[in-house]
């Protein structure tokens, strides 16, 4: 179990195994501590849509990166079993944020909250969770 006394590139290289996420679409972990994280990851091309735009894929990817980390710092195994996303405008800037934020943590369901804004400050997509922890 990853907790606080992990050092960030521990938690780097663990999470780094999420291949999709870091390898894929070039996610990186910013922050990691018990229920909060925070993911980046600059916007490529690969990242575009046929339109020009941030693929709805690529933000869910990166607030999804972001709700892993944040529910399995410092808890048993974790996996979302519902998430909800708005996209709320498109992306002005060059690099896309997640902070993934704990709303309630219980014995077997956390629930959380992930804003997606980027780097000028818009605020992108808001994503919510419920997740299950797998004791």
């Amino acid at each position: 179990m990853l907790d606080e006394n992990n050092s960030l590139e521990e938690i780097r290289a663990y999470f780094g195994m999420d291949r999709f996420a870091s390898e894929a679409c070039g996610c990186e972990v910013l922050e990691a501590a018990h229920g909060h994280a925070v993911t980046s990851f600059t916007i490529t091309d690969v990242h575009r849509n046929a339109q020009g735009n941030v693929m709805g894929g690529a933000i869910f990817t990166l607030a999804d990166f972001a709700l892993a980390i944040a529910c399995n710092m410092g808890e048993a195994p974790t996996v979302s079993v519902t998430n909800t996303i708005e996209f709320l405008s498109g992306t002005r800037g060059t690099r896309l944020f997640a902070t993934a934020e704990v709303d309630k943590s219980g014995r077997n369901l956390g629930f959380y909250t992930i804003d997606v804004t980027d780097d000028l400050g818009v605020h992108v997509a808001r994503m919510t969770a419920t997740c299950f922890r797998r004791a």
